[in-house]
């Protein structure tokens, strides 16, 4: 069973492994490809909490989001392939940052080509949030093994008569 839930970890973490991959190896100076297709939805985003709440955002180099992002997937990967909690909860932050504003279908009409691949992907990244969840659910829900109990002996007193 040990091995199926390495498998399955590895399986889940193949997403995130391969996108790490290539945003690592464009990163580059600038933050690569992942930097320039950053920028347009990060400002709209600003615009929308300015407009909304009053709040300015401030100014964010990409690179660096990018770099976060690489950071978060990469630790998280790596501590999650393990068990932890905790790589699951930096990869659930990642995704909890990333997917409104990557997949930002909200800002096109219905009736658009983006409109469905974007709405696509953002759902796709609710199921990986959702499993995200599950395992935290699970592996708080189990009970610990002490790992006193375990090596406790029972010593066998014999009976006086």
């Amino acid at each position: 069973m040990a091995f199926l839930s390495v498998l399955g970890r590895f399986l889940f973490l193949s997403v995130f492994i391969l996108s790490l991959a290539l945003e690592f190896k464009e990163f580059g100076t600038d933050g690569g490809q992942a930097a320039k297709a950053l920028r347009p939805k990060f400002n709209v985003l600003s615009r929308h909490v300015e407009t909304h709440t009053g709040f300015e955002i401030p100014h964010v180099e990409m690179k660096h989001l990018v770099l976060g992002a690489i950071v978060l997937k990469g630790l998280g990967s790596l501590l999650f392939i393990f068990g932890s909690t905790l790589g699951a909860y930096l990869l659930l932050l990642h995704q909890a940052l990333a997917t409104p504003i990557l997949y930002d279908f909200y800002n096109y009409d219905a009736d658009k080509k983006e409109f469905n691949q974007l709405f696509f992907k953002f759902t796709q990244n609710l199921a990986l949030m959702g499993a995200l969840l599950f395992f935290i659910g699970m592996k708080n829900s189990l009970p610990r093994r002490s790992s006193s109990s375990s090596s406790k002996k029972r010593s066998h007193k014999a009976k006086a008569n």
